[in-house]
């Protein structure tokens, strides 16, 4: 197994107000001391967007690059232009510092993932197409593109999902985590669309909290903050089934831990919050050492 990280299982989020940030040092730092050989990028701006910096920094490290996540609003029409440039310029960032993967992820236009607007079926197709235009766009870089169902945006249920696959021919990012609160149970997903699995986030959730953000009863944020990711192993995805899927179907990409995280703002010397992302990310490779 490929196995990276993410700077979002150390709180560093892109939604404003999300937590306290952890320097990209210290972030870095605890993920080679854990073993880990490479990580995704992590929100714009968080690390170095001058191609030579970010290798430098990641070399600093001994760490690879993956790929990055960006979410962005594929079903805006006025901004189809604005939108694949955005996403070239994010893919010659991830390939020039040697990724290979574009995670996209189809994002509302509003901060964070506690509401969603529904669209109309224009947009929707809007959404396919401009999808299709960054794939053609991040393939000239050198990269593939992988489409993120996520909670909060405009691929979240198990519908979106289907529908996804049925009107695009893009992969998956199959993240196991967000596939499961908005409804999709990750194990059958892969069961039935081996060949459209692109990528891998490595969640484990808890069913009880996933139940009630998917049916309004919490926010996603409010989810988070109560813990609805667990280290791998210790919640309600059945990740040794769905690994076994992936072996069997040949996947041989990355297997990214990508448990979402929000630090406190302030106590983190008295909790102990900070020690968390380290310890929480180390039971999660115990887990994968005990099934791989």
């Amino acid at each position: 197994m490929r196995i990276a990280a993410a700077p979002i299982s150390w709180g560093v989020c892109e939604v404003p107000g999300w937590g306290r940030m952890l320097e990209p040092s210290t972030v870095l730092g605890e993920m080679a001391d854990l073993g880990i050989t490479a990580t995704e990028l992590g929100p714009p701006g968080y690390l170095p967007t001058e191609p030579a910096s970010l290798r430098a920094l990641l070399d600093e490290h001994a760490l690879g690059l993956v790929g990055g996540f960006l979410a962005v609003a594929l079903h805006d029409e006025t901004a189809r232009k604005s939108t694949v440039d955005e996403a070239a310029r994010s893919a010659e960032l991830l390939a020039a510092a040697g990724a290979d993967v574009l995670v996209l992820a189809a994002a509302t236009g509003l901060d964070g993932y506690d509401d969603r607007p529904a669209l109309s079926p224009a947009a929707w197709r809007t959404l396919v197409e401009i999808a299709g235009l960054i794939r053609d766009r991040a393939a000239r870089a050198g990269l593939r593109t992988a489409l993120h169902p996520h909670v909060g945006t405009h691929v979240e249920t198990t519908a979106e999902v289907d529908r996804f696959l049925a009107d695009s021919d893009l992969p998956l990012c199959v993240d196991t985590g967000h596939l499961l609160i908005g409804g999709t149970d990750p194990v059958e997903l892969v069961r039935a669309a081996p060949h459209r699995v692109g990528h891998v986030h490595l969640k484990d959730v808890r069913a009880d909290l996933a139940e009630a953000v998917r049916d309004g009863r919490i926010s996603y944020t409010e989810a988070v903050a109560r813990g609805v990711y667990v280290p791998l192993g210790e919640g309600d995805v059945d990740l040794p089934e769905l690994l076994k899927l992936l072996r069997d179907n040949d996947y041989d990409g990355w297997y990214v831990l990508e448990q979402d995280t929000a630090l406190p703002e302030h106590g983190a010397d008295e909790t102990g919050a900070d020690e968390l992302p380290r310890r929480a990310t180390a039971r999660s490779l115990a887990f994968l050492d005990s099934v791989h």
